[in-house]
């Protein structure tokens, strides 16, 4: 891309900067990164792509593989104080696989269209990938250094095991984040509309990840003969009783705080403390504004896959069940004594998959800054602290001791649902909330 703007003696965001994040999201979609698990993904051509355009704002990216093929981008900005903690700025580049056929475009085009990117990755996350290389590179422009040394990570596999992404960065890599005590990616401070209310969540928390493998035993056996010990009934039952369980609250500080605000901003008491506090009755008075808060209240487990048999008159000797587990922050013996009641005798659990549940503090000064870059951009809307119901790379960044926020900013228009574009059909984001994400994350980042 040429380039033809020149940068704004103030520092701020230049036109070029628009243009360029708009091209980089199109650009990164159009590099087909699927990861269809067990492996099976090549991230590092988005990763190459983002390194030659860090490398051009005049940083030293480094490119990492644990596995070929699965790139990861490493890249520190010096601050200017030497003293200051760094932040860590991290993106994943893989992305979950798309069915052409069930699209309005094609997954993988990019096309950008009445205002709108299109494409398998638009919102998780290729649009914060791009939001970030075109920050670094307006500021290499401008002549802007940030306080504080920032490091820029761009992840393979995050959308499986992270064993080949941040996962392997936080094991064999972990002197490229020294002095990193913060981290912000993905899911948090986008419009959320609900309420009547213009909202902007900022995650502070994450459930835990509890995968599970459930094997059931039995006798093998004619499909015709009376069989007690059929492992396929044993396995039915086990995971008829998981889907039908429900799980007790438990209130964490980041998702008390939620609901708190959320309820302020609707005159709404919520009689915490209160004989009697009825959860599900707080929630109806939330009204549309419960679905940021009603799946973090508790622990989960949603059965998802099954596996048994070979022919329709034999009895197998053998069956297993999947089941996606989400933990709370504290709540990992509750789910394991949970399982092996659910399971029974007859049934065999264990974890395929496990990562820790995370908090972050919302009375910090790094949240209070997260809130004040929004907001000087969307006066008009309230920024919310809340809890992902499912998990981030910054599982894996907090083994390095680094304190994660879900934070890639985005204004979205009236019915333009955010959520449900997450792995969803017809993915796509406005180019006026790149603009946005652009100006917000240049501020936070300038000011953090």
């Amino acid at each position: 891309m040429a380039e033809q703007a020149t940068a704004r003696a103030d520092g701020a965001i230049d036109d070029l900067a628009l243009a360029e994040v708009t091209a980089f999201t199109s650009e990164l979609i159009r590099i087909d990164t699927t990861n269809r698990g067990g492996g099976d993904c090549q991230e590092r051509p988005a990763a190459e792509y983002a390194a030659e355009r860090l490398a051009a704002a005049g940083l030293d990216p480094v490119v990492l593989e644990r596995t070929k093929g699965r790139g990861n981008v490493v890249a520190r900005i010096p601050g200017t104080d030497p003293t200051a903690d760094a932040l860590l700025v991290h993106g994943h580049l893989d992305v979950v696989p798309a069915e052409p056929a069930d699209w309005t475009v094609h997954p993988f085009s990019g096309e950008v269209r009445d205002g709108v990117v299109w494409g398998r990755g638009a919102v998780d996350m290729k649009y914060m990938d791009a939001m970030v290389l075109s920050v670094v590179r307006a500021w290499a422009r401008a002549g802007v250094r940030p306080r504080r040394d920032i490091v820029v990570a761009f992840t393979a596999d995050e959308e499986a095991s992270a064993e080949d992404g941040s996962g392997f960065l936080a094991d064999r890599h972990a002197d490229l984040f020294e002095g990193c005590t913060e981290g912000i990616s993905e899911s948090g401070a986008y419009t959320y509309h609900a309420g009547g209310m213009e909202l902007y969540p900022i995650a502070a928390g994450e459930r835990g990840t509890a995968w599970l493998r459930l094997t059931a035993k039995g006798r093998a056996g004619h499909g015709s003969k009376v069989n007690r010990e059929n492992a396929v009934s044993r396995l039915a039952a086990a995971v008829a009783r998981i889907g039908d369980h429900r799980w007790p609250l438990r209130i964490t500080p980041t998702v008390r705080a939620a609901i708190e605000e959320l309820a302020a901003l609707q005159g709404v008491e919520t009689g915490f403390d209160t004989p009697g506090f009825d959860m599900d009755a707080l929630l109806d008075r939330l009204g549309d504004t419960r679905s940021l808060v009603e799946a973090t209240v508790r622990n989960s487990a949603n059965p998802t896959m099954l596996d048994a048999g070979y022919k329709v008159n034999v009895i197998p000797g053998s069956a297993t069940a999947r089941v996606d587990g989400r933990v709370v922050p504290g709540g990992d013996e509750e789910f394991a004594a949970t399982m092996d009641r659910l399971t029974g005798p007859d049934v065999e659990w264990d974890f395929e998959h496990r990562e820790v549940a995370l908090q972050a503090p919302v009375g910090s000064p790094t949240f209070a800054k997260l809130r004040a870059a929004v907001e000087r951009f969307a006066p008009e809307g309230r920024t919310v602290p809340f809890c992902m119901t499912g998990g981030t790379d910054a599982k894996q960044f907090s083994r390095l001791g680094i304190t994660g926020y879900g934070y890639a900013p985005l204004k979205l228009p009236k019915g333009f649902d955010y959520q449900a574009l997450f792995h969803g059909v017809d993915e796509r984001v406005p180019v006026s909330a790149l603009h946005f994400g652009v100006r917000v994350l240049d501020h936070y980042l300038k000011t953090a």
